[in-house]
């Protein structure tokens, strides 16, 4: 599957990070999925996550992949969300030496590269300090 069109399939995930909530058990999907992985109901309703939370672990990326290496170093977190979800991404706006488990955190979206020297710009979730 091509960049762009994966891309715009997965907008309302990552622009509103909508997630499904099984109406069974609770259990909050995200990504959203049709089945719930812990009770296998099809009853899922659609929601939208907080964006708020706290880190879990994180790391700093000093030999980063070709496509991010204008941007070495930087953080990258895992955190997990009021709703019990974790995300992992880029953590910005905190210089390291404050980084640490259990900072309060919030959802942004920011660009996160371009494809080409005229491709499509990607947007993605980067955590913030709240």
């Amino acid at each position: 599957m091509s960049l762009p069109s994966r891309y715009w399939r997965e907008i309302p995930q990552r622009y509103r990070l909508e997630a499904y909530k099984c109406q069974n058990c609770g259990a909050v999907h995200f990504p959203p999925r049709l089945v719930c992985s812990k009770c296998q109901s099809r009853k899922m309703e659609k929601i939208r996550l907080s964006g708020r939370g706290q880190i879990v672990s994180f790391t700093i990326i000093r030999v980063p992949p070709h496509q991010f290496e204008d941007q070495a170093p930087y953080a990258v977190g895992l955190a997990e969300l009021e709703e019990g979800i974790k995300l992992t991404a880029q953590i910005v706006d905190c210089p390291f030496e404050e980084l640490k488990t259990g900072m309060k955190v919030k959802v942004e979206f920011r660009k996160v590269f371009q494809q080409g020297e005229s491709g499509i710009l990607c947007y993605g979730y980067k955590f913030v300090p709240e």
